[in-house]
């Protein structure tokens, strides 16, 4: 059983900054896909960012620039550090493994991690 365990979220001032963790207990982690997805209040989940197994990262459009998504192989764990936050980054950020950029499917998925925002 796959489980991937999110960490790092909370309450955080407008332009402030977070690092989310997701450790990962997959043994071929070093392999796969990671990505991080959020779901605002009362809207539907979204792509955040992918980084593939050769650690090319990929982001939705507008949050290149303010967020980084990175991974530790050794550690079995991905990364979302967040800076400059807005209150519309408001969500439950979700971490998930085995995430396809073509259709942006994931096979695992983690419990997620609340992240607020306040202005």
């Amino acid at each position: 059983q796959v489980q991937l365990v999110e960490s790092g979220g909370g309450l955080v001032q407008a332009g402030g900054s977070l690092r989310l963790s997701c450790a990962a207990s997959l043994r071929t982690f070093y392999s796969v896909s990671m990505g991080w997805y959020r779901q605002p209040p009362g809207k539907e989940r979204e792509m955040v960012a992918i980084i593939t197994a050769n650690g090319d990262a990929y982001y939705a459009d507008g949050l290149k620039g303010r967020f980084t998504i990175s991974r530790d192989n050794d550690k079995n764990t991905a990364y979302l550090q967040m800076n400059s936050l807005k209150p519309e980054d408001m969500a439950v950020y979700f971490c998930a493994a085995g995430c396809a950029l073509a259709t942006l499917y994931c096979d695992f998925w983690g419990q997620g991690t609340q992240v607020t925002v306040s202005s």
